[in-house]
This record gives C-alpha cells, sequence and structure tokens, in this order.
C-alpha cells in the first residue's frame, strides 16, 4: 500500500470583497477519474466514486474533512496546519466535485492572503492505494484533499467564491496578525516556508 498525493490547479480568482460575516471557499473540481496525471496514475471511476461516498457520509453526520496547506509527511491530519473543512463532495461525470471552507486559522489566513494576491493554488487528494505497472490505482481511501502550489491533475479549475452569513464575525489575517504574536510569528515561519516550496517547484 503505497501514500497517494494527485495535484489539481485552481483558475486565479478575483476574491470577492472580505467582511465581516463571510465565509470563503474554493469550489470544483477535486479528483478526476478515467484520466492519467502528472503523476502518470489513473483511477478508476469505481475508485472515486467509493472514496466520494464515503466522505458524503462523513459529512452527512456533520463531520467535515478537515485538510492542510501543503502535503505534511503522513496521512495523519495536524491540527495546527489545517487550512479548511471539505462541506461538500459529489460526483459529477468521472469528477468530484465539491466544496472547501477556508478557515479562520493561521494555515487558512495564509491561503486567504495567497488567493489574494492572485497567486494560483491547486487542490491535492491525499490517502493510500496500490499502483500496477501501468499506473492504474486500486484499493484507493481518500484521507482528504488539502491545499498545495503545484499541480499534477487536468481541466480542473476550483474556484474562491464568498458566502455572505447573517451572525457569524470573522477575523481578517491582518486583525489576528495585530493582535496575536502567536499568530505573527506561525504567519511568517508558514509564510516563508510555503514560498519556498513554492518557488523551488
Amino acid at each position: 500500500m503505497q501514500i497517494l498525493v494527485e495535484q489539481i490547479m485552481p483558475s486565479s480568482a478575483n476574491l470577492m470583497e472580505q467582511k465581516l460575516g463571510t465565509d470563503m471557499y474554493l469550489s470544483g473540481i477535486m479528483m478526476q477519474a478515467e484520466v492519467f496525471n502528472g503523476n502518470r496514475r489513473k483511477y478508476k471511476l469505481s475508485e472515486i466514486s467509493k472514496v466520494v461516498q464515503e466522505a458524503q457520509s462523513k459529512i452527512a453526520a456533520g463531520n467535515f474533512i478537515l485538510g492542510e496547506l501543503n502535503h505534511p509527511e503522513s496521512l495523519s491530519i495536524n491540527l495546527n496546519n489545517v487550512s479548511h473543512a471539505i462541506t461538500e463532495i459529489s460526483m459529477n461525470g468521472n469528477n468530484a466535485v465539491g466544496k472547501m471552507k477556508l478557515l479562520n486559522t493561521p494555515a487558512g489566513n495564509i491561503a486567504k492572503a495567497i488567493l489574494e494576491g492572485n497567486v494560483r493554488l491547486g487542490v491535492s487528494s491525499r490517502g493510500t492505494g496500490n499502483v500496477d505497472e501501468r499506473g492504474e490505482v486500486s484499493d484507493f481511501s481518500m484521507v482528504t484533499v488539502d491545499i498545495v502550489s503545484t499541480p499534477s491533475a487536468p481541466d480542473a479549475y476550483p474556484s474562491l467564491v464568498s458566502e455572505a452569513l447573517e451572525s457569524k464575525k470573522i477575523m481578517s489575517l491582518a486583525e489576528a496578525v495585530v493582535h496575536d504574536p502567536k499568530a505573527q510569528a506561525y504567519f511568517r515561519k508558514e509564510m516563508q516556508a510555503f514560498m519556498a516550496n513554492f518557488f523551488n517547484k
């Protein structure tokens, strides 16, 4: 069984003005079946459909699927690096499509700041599976979909969207950095690491 990561590049998007009471999402394709990606791997439709059904069951039970900014070295979710939660996922033809809510965490705010700068970010599945000599994946088990900088899967362009809420307030990145010394240190460290990784790809 191998750890498998598959990356998808969203389109550059104009970020709508962030106001108090607004949630931000990446919305679009998360995984693709029946096509070879940049890693020369191909997932059968049945494999993608299976993990989507499993994810739908978790979400329906109130358990949003957390994801991270950049892939970690392991399959476990590091709460210190969580940037978003998958709130919706379904099949549309050969594609798994859904919505990822950007959270008001240090990593989530970094992602928002990068997107506000019109820098493209990708999304990438993380899980395990077996890969045969033809590059076809079997026994795929998805852990999550992370936000990354480097694409591999074709034709996947999640868009950045905003959704207004009636009562919930969101602290902006600027407010967090002004008021929280830990957020300042975390922001500097994570932004330097992310940009170093972005430009070294």
